[in-house]
């Protein structure tokens, strides 16, 4: 009973059905059919104009994101948890070419426009200081918190008003999706890059760069080929992506994972060190509890030294969720 992460769960049928019937000769790289679909279908989704590009994995999503927005000599405002951060293996500064981030506060890794004024505010516009080019934001957050259209449109408002590109890591925008239950055109107003997971939610190795300003990808498509990202059967990468959104099973899959997640957390009363919004629980156990919880079979990471980390998917059966909400409670 694994709740480790939703990056180990298995691909969802519908994506290898779609691989398997992209398993035919086309142009190679980005020409073939499929890639070039995919402006229009995530347009279809979104409700305006869109540039889309295919990647591997999230940390050349996020980090060829913001390349096409940060010179070498400018900077990034993220939250001081947030991904890019803390999990990316100095990624970014090897894509931006030595670019660097700024870090702000915020509950549940959360940016506010005051946090980030924090940050930006006491930096002179004078050439001896790294300056702001770019604010990046997660959704849903690295603590499962959602931010709201009107959060986002506060901080899009800062970032216009300081000449600022906004970008969006969504390595989970499907379980914010989910839980906010509103258009996905109205999370991304303002936001001029998003980071469009499909991996944690059923795909298997493809990612989305989806850019609201077309000229960016431009810059983005050669960027792509020099870090070694554009594959020459990307048919395949575009077949997982076309699968997700086809009948909407990117938000399918989102809200299995989400009842779970939601269906564990009714069991958690005093222990969550956060409010459940989307996938992830962060539950206050004992190292002792922890040991009874694996001993269950129950798998996990731990989160410091007083909490544990659960992760639901697509995939989390629901006797599986009850079983560990029933060993939670009886703690």
């Amino acid at each position: 009973m694994q709740f480790l992460s939703d990056n180990s769960a298995p691909v969802h049928p519908a994506v290898w059905d779609a691989m398997h019937a992209a398993d035919a000769s086309d142009t190679p790289y980005d020409g073939d059919a499929l890639s070039a679909d995919l402006d229009a279908r995530f347009g279809d989704v979104f409700g305006r104009e869109c540039a889309v590009l295919w990647v591997a994995t999230g940390t050349a999503a996020n980090c060829l994101a913001l390349a096409a927005m940060v010179p070498p000599h400018g900077a990034v405002v993220c939250h001081k948890e947030a991904h890019i951060e803390m999990d990316e293996g100095g990624a970014p500064g090897f894509y931006l070419h030595g670019a660097k981030l700024l870090l702000a506060q915020g509950e549940g890794a959360k940016l506010t426009p005051e946090t980030i004024a924090a940050v930006i505010d006491p930096i002179r516009d004078d050439v001896h200081q790294v300056q702001p080019h770019a604010i990046s934001i997660t959704q849903a957050t690295e603590y499962g918190r959602v931010y709201t259209p009107a959060e986002i449109g506060e901080i899009a408002a800062l970032a216009k008003a300081r000449g600022l590109r906004l970008h969006m890591d969504g390595a989970r925008f499907a379980n914010a999706m989910v839980h906010l239950g509103v258009a996905p055109g109205e999370v991304v107003n303002g936001v001029d890059a998003l980071s469009f997971g499909c991996v944690k939610n059923g795909a298997m190795s493809a990612e989305a760069i989806v850019f609201f300003d077309p000229s960016l990808a431009d810059v983005a498509r050669y960027r792509r080929k020099g870090a070694g990202h554009l594959q020459s059967k990307g048919r395949f990468l575009a077949a997982q992506l076309k699968a997700m959104l086809a009948d909407n099973l990117w938000l399918t899959s989102a809200r299995a994972a989400n009842a779970a997640a939601t269906e564990i957390a009714q069991s958690c009363a005093g222990r969550l060190l956060h409010p459940v919004e989307a996938n992830e629980l962060f539950v206050r156990c004992t190292a002792a509890e922890r040991e009874t919880l694996r001993a269950q079979g129950f798998g996990f990471y731990d989160w410091g030294a007083e909490a544990a980390r659960f992760v639901t998917a697509w995939n989390t059966r629901s006797e599986d969720a009850g079983a560990l909400a029933k060993a939670i409670a009886s703690l």
